[in-house]
């Protein structure tokens, strides 16, 4: 497992590789690590579509995801990057394999989010919508795994 300090997932210097720090964090099993890529202030919307809206709240619901021990690829579509350090990302992702409990897991949608430069020179997550792409009625099937 990668350790959250390694050079390939220290916070992110551009919006572009946001993604990239996000998967390697996550595929790292730390839910911390990835917990760091979010501003204090950020809104995550789960399949459910009630939005998570403390570090606490968020973390609990990348935990579902997390606690299936597969690894999640990104491969970003579009980064759209403003010059005041605001960017939009629209990321297909997919989580695929065998489950703790011997299940078929299969997870994909198109997350659609909002990033923001901090003072640090750092990208973090303003908005996180994992199933952005995903119409609102079929995001509750979307977001369980798959058998």
């Amino acid at each position: 497992m990668t350790s959250p300090t390694s050079h390939a997932t220290q916070l992110p210097l551009t919006a572009e590789d946001l993604p990239a720090v996000f998967a390697a964090r996550f595929n790292s099993g730390d839910a911390r690590a990835v917990a760091e890529l979010y501003e204090p202030g950020a809104v995550f919307v789960p399949p459910t579509g009630e939005p998570a809206r403390s570090p606490a709240a968020i973390e609990r619901a990348n935990a579902a995801f997390l606690g299936l021990g597969l690894p999640i690829a990104v491969r970003p579509r579009e980064v759209q990057v403003t010059d005041d350090g605001l960017a939009l990302l629209v990321v297909d992702w997919e989580i695929e394999g065998t489950g703790p409990d011997g299940d078929r897991v299969h997870v994909r949608a198109t997350a659609t989010d909002v990033a923001r430069r901090g003072p640090d020179g750092r990208w973090r997550y303003v908005i996180d919508n994992p199933f952005g792409g995903v119409p609102h009625a079929e995001r509750f099937d979307a977001g369980r795994p798959s058998n």
